[in-house]
């Protein structure tokens, strides 16, 4: 039966337990980056079976989401997420004691599937158990989980390198994952009230696998096209990935036209904020994770940082997230889709900062020079993020809640990965033709920023797109 749970009689406690989904996602996805070299040496892996290590973890998660969101809608959103958390960390022990790099690689697989049967079930229990002023803050606290598991995945994980815990420090990193883990699984199980879809509907396994198989191959091909000895076969692998997303999306759009429980109710794309809002989703976070990853270069390569110190150089990001994110349901109340073009002006500003910062400080140390650009673009995340949720799924009818949220997910994943993948070639194109010393890291850097503030730019502009009424938690938090 579906949980019709209000507001006034749902306990904070279980956003935190929700969130706390959102925050071990997002770490699990960063928190490996600063261990790279350690598992290389380590397991005598290849730089090929290295890179499977982090893109594998992508792959399984974005292949799950909208499979998973609608597991949720149709046996239950609780017990979709309890299953998830559960295998999630015991797959997380798994990585730990992986003896060999190819047993890594499969577990990293696993753990992104689990993760995709956990993570979709948090905005759809947003959407349904929250209304008003406390959805906006809500996803005020959903922005600043993102924020935070994506800051503090490369400072613990560079913690841990640095203290050295046994033989193979890089296996600490993944044990973070196991008090989490248990902690929100006894509280879930607890606090947690089951919540399906109203109409109950039937799993399409045909589209579950479309979907699954088409969103693999662009993502495999996106992820490994830089070290790919063969590119004609990975070009190849791409445009097979997108034929297969494109019979995916013909025969979503029949059965939504025959009322037959698709995976993805092509109908939603009638609603011009939830089509926009994707747009602006793909594009926004071709910016996020990739500029994440050439900083973190310039920083450990470039300037020479040890892992933690190069994870504490972000945590004014992580500030500026934090701060904006809660406060940005009242910025967006006020102004409305503004705030969006607001948070994209603002990163644009802090991707300039830092690139000017860098040209200033030319081969010298960056130090405390990176914080105003640094904190600027969080500050720009954060206003953007929670109110592109709620114009994203705004109005949408609750029972369409799970699939908009894997859909949304699901998108922002392929921006990501399609962001990586164009950045890489700007970043190491422009290192291979500078030389791989500090002059060259640092024009390499200022690429990669300037490519960052196009990407900014085109979010902000593609806010003009969107309807001109502003989301109806908006009209409540003004009214």
């Amino acid at each position: 039966m579906t949980s019709t749970t209000s507001t006034k009689s749902t306990s904070p406690l279980v956003l935190v337990v929700l969130l706390s989904a959102t925050f071990v996602q997002l770490l699990n996805a960063s928190i490996v980056y600063v261990a790279v070299a350690n598992i290389q040496s380590s397991l005598h892996a290849t730089s090929s079976q290295v890179q499977f290590v982090l893109v594998g973890y992508q792959l399984g998660f974005a292949c799950m989401l909208i499979t998973g969101a609608r597991l949720g809608d149709i046996f239950g959103r609780k017990r979709l997420f309890l299953i998830g958390m559960v295998t999630f960390t015991v797959i997380s022990i798994l990585c730990s004691f992986a003896p060999t790099i190819e047993v890594l690689i499969l577990a990293r697989i696993l753990q992104g599937v689990t993760s995709g049967l956990m993570f979709p079930q948090v905005l759809s229990f947003i959407q349904v158990l929250y209304t008003g002023k406390d959805r906006a803050a809500a996803l005020g606290s959903y922005g600043a989980a993102i924020g935070l598991g994506s800051i503090l995945g490369p400072t613990i994980g560079g913690a841990l390198i640095e203290a050295n815990l046994g033989a193979d420090p890089w296996r600490a990193i993944f044990f973070v994952n196991v008090p989490i883990g248990a902690a929100a699984t006894i509280a879930a199980a607890r606090l947690l009230k089951e919540s399906t879809a109203p109409d109950r509907p039937r799993l399409d396994i045909i589209g579950a696998l479309l979907s699954a198989a088409g969103l693999g191959l662009v993502l495999f091909a996106l992820g490994t096209i830089a070290d790919s000895s063969n590119y004609a076969l990975t070009i190849a692998e791409f445009i097979a990935g997108l034929a297969l997303l494109a019979v995916f999306v013909f025969y979503q759009r029949a059965r939504t036209r025959a009322n037959r429980f698709p995976v993805l109710d092509t109908g939603l794309f009638r609603y011009r904020n939830f089509s926009i809002g994707m747009l602006m989703s793909l594009v926004f976070y071709a910016g996020v994770p990739a500029f994440f990853l050439i900083f973190s270069l310039y920083l450990l390569e470039g300037q020479g940082f040890g892992p933690l110190l190069a994870g504490l150089a972000t945590i004014p990001y992580a500030v500026g997230t934090i701060f904006a994110s809660i406060n940005a349901d009242a910025v967006a109340a006020r102004i409305g889709k503004a705030v969006l073009a607001l948070g994209a002006v603002v990163l644009v500003a802090g991707m300039l900062i830092l690139l000017l910062t860098a040209l200033l400080v030319g081969s010298g140390s960056i130090g405390f020079w990176v914080i105003p650009g640094l904190l600027l673009g969080g500050l720009g995340f954060g206003l953007f993020i929670p109110p592109l949720t709620d114009f994203v799924l705004d109005r949408l009818p609750a029972e369409k809640a799970g699939q908009a949220s894997g859909t949304l997910t699901s998108i922002q994943q392929v921006g990501g990965a399609i962001g990586v993948t164009l950045i890489s070639i700007v970043f190491f194109g422009t290192l291979a033709s500078q030389g791989e010393n500090q002059a060259g890291y640092t024009a390499a850097l200022v690429a990669g920023l300037v490519f960052e503030a196009v990407v900014f730019v085109i979010a902000a502009l593609l806010v003009l797109a969107l309807p001109n009424a502003r989301p109806q938690v908006l009209e409540e938090n003004a009214a």
